[in-house]
């Protein structure tokens, strides 16, 4: 009997040990063994953007009436735009290996003497490389004329189409003074246009068409629309605009609205200029 009870007693630790609950430091030995990731840092957040005090400044009242107009088409599209319409002129490109502007060209003479043309029509676009017209000239000398007195159809045509394709549709009633080979002279919203009986000939006229801000409040609404004032930030990550680049910068010529609008499909049609 006693050796009976000694083993039952015997038995019965064994199974209490096994059935115990783990302590703190079986769970410590445990959890010991189990992989942990590595920690990983939050990312930082980024910088606040900054933005150009001006976008947020009060309207200059001295400048709420003024306006500046701009090119609505470069000069490759209006020089392609000639091509179209028969008119031969080169393709926009270096005037010079030495010279930064950009041009094309076209001329013809019809009658010569022994000295200079009786005869010739002359057309250049001037721009730069970014494409941004600068001027446009022509020359006529010796035109043809039909009973009326009128411009022959064919170099009427030049000037109907840069006038088109510039889109400033006030400038389209100088049309028929050129076809009556009458002297014109526009000037507004800081463009103009120039059709003009040479001085000491009367059978030479020249034509001009381009941007020059001249008054004083023109230059204050340039100065103040400009891409350097309104596009600079001091935030690194955004690149600047390159002054040389914009066609605000250059003197003679204002914030260009809609650079290298397309021309579509009539080269002389004016129902894209918005």
């Amino acid at each position: 009997m006693p050796v009976m009870l000694l083993a039952g007693i015997a038995v019965y630790l064994e199974i209490r040990h096994a059935g115990a609950p783990i302590g703190p430091l079986d769970k410590a030995a445990r959890s010991s063994n189990i992989a942990v990731p590595p920690y990983t840092a939050a990312p930082s957040p980024l910088p606040p953007q900054s933005i150009s005090p001006h976008l947020i400044e009060l309207p200059k009242l001295e400048l709420a009436s003024e306006f500046l107009r701009a090119w609505r088409v470069s000069g490759t599209n209006i020089c392609g735009a000639l091509r179209e319409a028969g008119i031969e002129v080169s393709e926009w490109k270096a005037a010079s290996m030495r010279n930064r502007d950009y041009e094309c060209y076209f001329q013809r003479i019809h009658e010569r003497d022994e000295v200079r043309p009786l005869s010739s029509t002359f057309l250049r676009v001037r721009g730069n490389e970014m494409g941004d017209i600068v001027e446009i000239r022509a020359k006529i000398v010796g035109p043809k004329v039909d009973d009326q007195g009128h411009l022959a159809p064919p170099v009427l045509r030049i000037f109907e189409i840069i006038v088109k394709q510039a889109c400033w549709r006030d400038f389209e009633d100088a049309l028929a003074s050129i076809q009556s080979l009458r002297d014109v002279e526009y000037e507004r919203f800081g463009s103009y246009l120039s059709f003009t009986r040479e001085a000491g000939s009367e059978n030479s006229f020249n034509f001009s068409l381009g941007l020059k801000a001249t008054s004083d409040s023109q230059a204050r609404t340039r100065a103040y629309f400009s891409a350097d004032r309104w596009l600079t930030t001091t935030d690194q990550r955004i690149p600047q605009t390159s002054s040389l680049s914009a066609a605000t910068a250059r003197p003679d010529q204002p914030i260009a609205l809609d650079e290298g609008a397309s021309t579509g499909h009539n080269p002389g049609s004016s129902g894209n200029c918005g």
